[in-house]
């Protein structure tokens, strides 16, 4: 049996006591960081702690976590609707703090636990086994735990057990903890990439100042600052560009989403224009320089304003 502290020590003091370089709120930091107090159950230290209820053959197993003030069962075979008991209490506070299988066979004749609230009111415990749960920095975290309502004693082999189920218990804490930490930075870089996504998308819709037109089997670059209008043709559109005319196999819609919103206006279901090329708007008409005449007057073609577009552009122009 490994040798118990006095019953009269507190928690923090029974930390210090087994582990003097090793402070209760760094313990306690290390085992709020692996984010697992007062979490709902997993199947992955259920079955753990019902390994352990089958190999020690008692009716009670827990996976017990302690906390500042209490322990708090992450697993719970046998206790149904406890969740947690006072630390101050509690068995599993002797037994994380050693390097081995902590065994009370009889609690009533220790001197230790026979006064008890445990032992002495429900759940009467009288057989307690338990394997500390200790991180690969060495910090403890609770037990793996055996009790019975009967004295028992071990054998070599269930402790040994008893201590490799132990092991996998931290074994699954730490998987959940590096999930849970992936998990964490999957989001920060999903947050990142849409920030990327609309600083980018916020870049091409104020830079959209260039088209690649597909003529001849080439790509020809267009300037949007030569564009004059742009008039569909059935599933063809010409752009118009200086003395330029390029039909391509697109739509209006697909046109409009290509060019730069500030200085193009759809003004009619077959026209687009460049706003600084309407040099008069005349009853249902703009009147658009093209830049394709000879000279003033035959630059100027009046491009129809659809009913539904008029609203639409008076209000992108600076009126007085």
């Amino acid at each position: 049996m490994p040798a118990k502290p006095s019953s009269t020590i507190s928690p923090h003091a029974l930390a210090n006591h087994f582990h003097g370089t090793i402070s209760e709120a760094d313990r306690l930091e290390t085992l709020r960081n692996y984010q697992i107090l007062d979490t709902p159950p997993e199947q992955v230290f259920d079955d753990l702690a019902k390994l352990a209820a089958y190999i020690c053959g008692t009716p009670i197993s827990l996976v017990s976590l302690i906390d500042g003030d209490r322990q708090w069962f992450k697993a719970n075979v046998g206790l149904g609707g406890v969740e947690s008991t006072h630390r101050e209490i509690s068995f599993c506070q002797h037994a994380m703090f050693g390097n081995n299988v902590y065994e009370v066979e009889n609690a009533c004749e220790d001197p230790l636990f026979s006064n008890n609230p445990l032992v002495v009111n429900d759940p009467g415990i009288r057989f307690y086994a338990g394997a500390p749960l200790i991180t690969p920095e060495g910090q403890a975290l609770g037990t793996l735990c055996a009790i019975d309502r009967v004295p028992r004693r071990l054998t070599e082999q269930q402790r040994e057990a008893l201590r490799i189920l132990a092991r996998e218990v931290v074994s699954h804490l730490e998987l959940r903890r590096a999930r849970l930490q992936i998990e964490q930075e999957q989001r920060k870089l999903e947050g990142l990439l849409r920030m990327a996504n609309d600083a980018a998308d916020s870049l091409y819709m104020v830079s959209r100042n260039e088209l690649f037109i597909k003529q001849d089997h080439k790509l020809v670059r267009v300037s949007a600052a030569d564009i004059r209008y742009v008039e569909a043709l059935g599933d063809y559109v010409n752009i118009y560009a200086g003395r330029e005319r390029h039909t391509v196999y697109s739509t209006m819609k697909e046109l409009e989403t290509k060019l730069p919103p500030r200085e193009f206006a759809r003004v009619h279901r077959k026209y687009i224009v460049r706003l600084d090329r309407i040099v008069a708007i005349e009853a249902d008409a703009a009147i658009v320089d093209t830049g394709r005449g000879t000279d003033s007057v035959t630059n100027l073609l009046p491009v129809p304003i659809g009913s539904s577009y008029k609203a639409g552009l008076l209000g992108r122009l600076n009126l007085v």
